[in-house]
């Protein structure tokens, strides 16, 4: 599912990376979704901050799978001046525990004469604003505008020389990755009205049923044995029955079984799971970038070819017909 949604404070959060890059930056923090890491990680972030130390936030963890974060946490650790770390609302000192990893990303930064300037970033509904609330109100931060920053950005003074900036939410303009689409629908941070809640619904169970079969068995009281005998849509329904989604005349209402799915999927009572692992959406995207340059070479050719039709065509004839 390619998404296209892209609203217009979006753009204007585009413009205030921008800016805020001219003016001066250390290092990058970006919220991401421990539930679909790879997804919500936004490639658009990455080419406005290029060249910058970066901080993975991998939020949310107290509801993913551990075991998964875990391999997140190794894969982003792993690359070039990046660090990640966990966060939940269970981690009493968010702050602390920022200010360290940023501190180690840009250490020759520090000092009232050298600040520690970080840029916080992240998709919509990724927890940003709830983390960015907490660090305010418990260290009564200076917030405000920054002189010659758009409006939209807030500074927090996290420390005497540790400058946090944050910056709305947003997503880039084209989610190409089809896995991506579901899975950022699904975790909440796609508009409502950009998808059908059905058909992320089928695609969660799709995944759901190969990766956490006994957590779906014990949430809607499934029979196990039946489960393999049923395509994605029979078992929407089978869940709509259990969680009585049903229409006159005993038909399965399938919008409400799959809102009743994604609500479940997004308030953790499935259980703690993880939509997508670092080498399934590193095939993913290999697939999409594969896609994407088939779509651009065709492209390429029919315009080729439209050039050619053109400059193949007769033109106007004076002497054209009998007098």
């Amino acid at each position: 599912m390619a998404i296209h949604w892209f609203p217009g404070h979006m753009n204007s959060t585009r413009n205030a990376i921008n800016d805020r890059m001219k003016a001066g930056l250390d290092v990058v923090i970006e919220m991401l979704d421990a539930r679909c890491p790879g997804s919500s990680a936004n490639p658009l972030l990455a080419q406005l901050t290029l060249g910058k130390p970066t901080l993975k936030l991998l939020n949310k963890q107290d509801i993913a799978d551990p075991a998964r974060t875990a391999l997140w946490l190794d894969h982003y650790n792993a690359q070039p001046e990046t660090r990640a770390i966990g966060l939940d609302a269970s981690v009493k000192a968010p702050a602390q525990a920022l200010i360290k990893a940023c501190r180690e990303l840009a250490p020759l930064r520090g000092g009232m004469v050298k600040p520690v300037r970080v840029l916080i970033c992240g998709i919509p509904n990724v927890g940003k604003s709830t983390l960015i609330n907490t660090l305010a109100s418990k260290r009564t931060a200076k917030t405000g505008d920054e002189p010659g920053i758009t409006k939209l950005e807030q500074k927090i003074v996290l420390e005497n020389d540790f400058y946090l900036f944050d910056t709305p939410g947003m997503l880039w303009p084209r989610i190409s990755v089809e896995e991506s689409g579901y899975n950022l629908a699904a975790s909440g941070a796609i508009g409502r009205n950009a998808f059908d809640e059905a058909e992320v619904a089928v695609e969660l169970l799709a995944y759901l049923r190969v990766h956490y079969p006994a957590l779906l068995i014990a949430r809607y009281k499934l029979d196990p044995d039946s489960i393999p005998s049923l395509n994605d849509e029979e078992l929407l329904a089978a869940i709509g029955r259990k969680r009585g989604a049903m229409l006159s005349g005993g038909r399965v209402n399938l919008q409400k079984a799959a809102e009743v799915l994604i609500y479940e999927f997004r308030q953790n009572v499935l259980g703690r799971i993880t939509l997508e692992t670092p080498d399934e959406f590193l095939s993913w995207q290999a697939a999409a970038d594969k896609a994407e340059a088939e779509r651009k070479a065709k492209a390429a050719l029919r315009k080729k070819k439209f050039r050619a039709s053109e400059s193949e065509a007769p033109g106007d004839s004076e002497t054209s017909g009998d007098s």
